[in-house]
């Protein structure tokens, strides 16, 4: 019933409500894989808020979960909502960043889909998805050519 409520709050955009029911959740099963997949999904729907969740906090969870797929996929998920967010700051200096991300979410996706379970497609739909916001947002690596800095 709590890990309905939690995923309840998650959809209805009240992931700090969620976050605290899976941190109740957790206090009494450690292991409850599916509070820690909702925990984990309600810090990134708080990234690029005034929210003190960080990327750091949701990375922390993965080793909670209990198998290679699910800690590649996750660890898509991170980076594919960091990237988001970047770009949702629509700010210069996060273009490279968003790329970054998302790449580095397409990496992870990649490796999921390598070990998925039969008829699971959702790694390469993700991938899927990085790489159409790659090219609708025409997002590049910075280039990381050396320049000599400016004489004084």
């Amino acid at each position: 019933m709590a890990l309905e409520k939690a995923e309840r709050y998650r959809l209805l955009n009240e992931p700090w409500l969620a976050e605290s029911i899976c941190f109740d959740i957790l206090e009494v099963e450690p292991q409850n894989t599916k509070a820690v997949v909702i925990l984990l999904l309600a810090i990134t729907d708080q990234f690029g808020t005034s929210s003190l969740a960080t990327v750091n906090d949701a990375n922390q969870l993965l080793n909670r979960l209990p198998d290679e797929y699910q800690r590649q996929y996750y660890a898509g998920i991170i980076c594919e909502r960091e990237g988001k967010s970047d770009l949702s700051i629509g700010r210069f200096e996060y273009i490279y960043s968003a790329y970054t991300c998302l790449r580095n979410a397409m990496n992870h996706y990649e490796k999921a889909e390598a070990i998925r379970p039969p008829g699971n497609d959702d790694a390469i739909l993700r991938w899927n998805t990085c790489a159409r916001l790659i090219m609708h947002h025409h997002l590049e690596p910075r280039n990381e050519e050396y320049s000599e800095p400016p004489l004084e």
